[in-house]
């Protein structure tokens, strides 16, 4: 069998391992819910990852949860990569694409790339950019060696946009803001799948432009590389602990003394439990945004295994941690293993003088989370201009950008709902 890209390019030898190793992709992505609908899936049947992934082995190449680093800096960061199929499979369904439309993908890897040009067809549009001439250069070589030479890859800044107004916008680079170009550039009724960083968390959001708002049409949790150049962010850390062994990170400035902070949490901790249980399977991903948009002073508490050794914090402080502050405490979200029932219980380490009032208020969170939010509807993101006034901008937590005004709400489950 011969397989074709839609630019008519090179033909595509498709009869050996790699079908097989396709195949299986597609099985897993499906059991992963990541996949869905069938136009997804035959993309990632037909377009050869391996391809655009040179140097890593075939059964690598096609894992469902693996992403191929493409670039790193200096400093040994990684600043690209190939997605993992799990997150591009998600990302394709978010973005609902139909044959015909016009697409801009922000960030170059090439594979994705392809996949959204078998899903919009020769009569559709794609372009890419990139600010990494590497990137480019690279994605650029592997779309015209697999045959797609009609997606138009750039090599520019993507904050300043690019000509064309376009139906659909991916973004494969954790963005801190919507800058004005991505609006301008967007069809009215189009939609920017985007990873949006919010207080530490990024959710990959598909926002639908509607009479000057960006409509959150669903969103899911995902890490990503941060986004460069002039749409970069930086956020703030605090030292708490040894050789920046653990610290806070938090978006914005964190408004106390250092030190106060750094005694708080060498003072013995103090657990408060919520009575509120999760399965090991189950997400609280949910939960965690939650408490960050219903807390002023909110950061995610950090820490390398050295002091999680030293107990001086939790190993959930491993992955971050979501955490309130005060002048004179500190707390984090942690959980706690349930004795012979395969369950765990949702609660707080607090530390300082300020431990018991910091601790209170977080577990009076997680109950109203479980409450009147789990497995409901969950948060809803909405984003308008930063120049919106107030009276225009629906209720909620907002987060002023530069450009741009997150508002983050929470539906309640309908009366009479049951949790799940």
């Amino acid at each position: 069998m011969i397989g074709h890209g839609i630019g008519g390019g090179c033909a595509i030898e498709t009869h050996d391992i790699s079908d097989e190793l396709k195949a299986a992709m597609v099985s897993r992505l499906r059991e992963l819910k990541a996949l869905r609908t069938e136009p997804v899936e035959r993309a990632f049947l037909k377009v050869p990852r391996h391809k655009f992934t040179p140097g890593v082995p075939l059964d690598s190449a096609y894992d469902a949860s693996q992403s191929v680093v493409v670039r790193r800096d200096a400093d040994h960061a990684v600043v690209s990569t190939v997605s993992a199929p799990a997150i591009q499979a998600m990302m394709l369904e978010q973005a609902a694409l139909r044959p015909g439309m016009r697409v801009l993908e922000i960030g170059s890897g090439g594979y994705n790339a392809a996949l959204i040009a078998e899903m919009v067809g020769a009569e559709g549009a794609v372009v890419s950019i990139d600010i990494d001439p590497v990137v480019v250069d690279r994605a650029r070589r592997f779309l015209d060696d697999t045959g797609y030479d009609t997606v138009r890859v750039l090599l520019g800044d993507a904050e300043n946009g690019v000509p064309g107004v376009f139906d659909r916008v991916i973004v494969t680079a954790g963005a801190w803001d919507i800058p004005p170009a991505w609006w301008n550039l967007l069809a009215e009724n189009g939609r920017i799948v985007v990873p949006v960083r919010l207080r530490g968390m990024t959710r990959v959001v598909a926002l639908e432009k509607t009479r000057g708002v960006l409509v959150d049409r669903g969103h899911a949790q995902a890490g990503f590389v941060a986004m460069q150049g002039a749409g970069a962010h930086e956020d703030a850390f605090v030292s708490l602990w040894g050789d920046e062994e653990a610290g806070l990170r938090s978006e914005g400035a964190i408004d106390v003394d250092p030190a106060a902070l750094a005694e708080a949490l060498s003072q013995p901790r103090f657990p408060v439990w919520s009575g509120v249980t999760v399965t090991g399977e189950e997400p609280f991903d949910d939960l965690d945004l939650y408490l960050a948009t219903h807390t002023d002073r909110f950061g995610t508490l950090v820490a390398l295994r050295s002091a999680v050794e030293a107990k001086l914090v939790s190993r959930w402080a491993l992955w971050g941690a979501p955490a309130c502050y005060s002048d004179h405490g500190l707390a984090y979200r942690v959980t706690r293993k349930v004795p012979d029932t395969g369950r765990f219980e949702l609660g707080v380490f607090a530390h300082g003088g300020d431990a018991a009032v910091l601790g209170d208020q977080w577990v009076r969170l997680i109950r109203q989370w479980d409450r009147t939010h789990r497995h409901g509807p969950g948060a809803r993101i909405s984003v308008y201009p930063a120049s919106t006034t107030v009276d225009r901008v629906a209720p909620g937590f907002a987060l002023q950008r530069d450009h741009s005004r997150f508002v983050v709400s929470w539906p309640t489950r309908t009366e009479g709902e049951r949790p799940g």
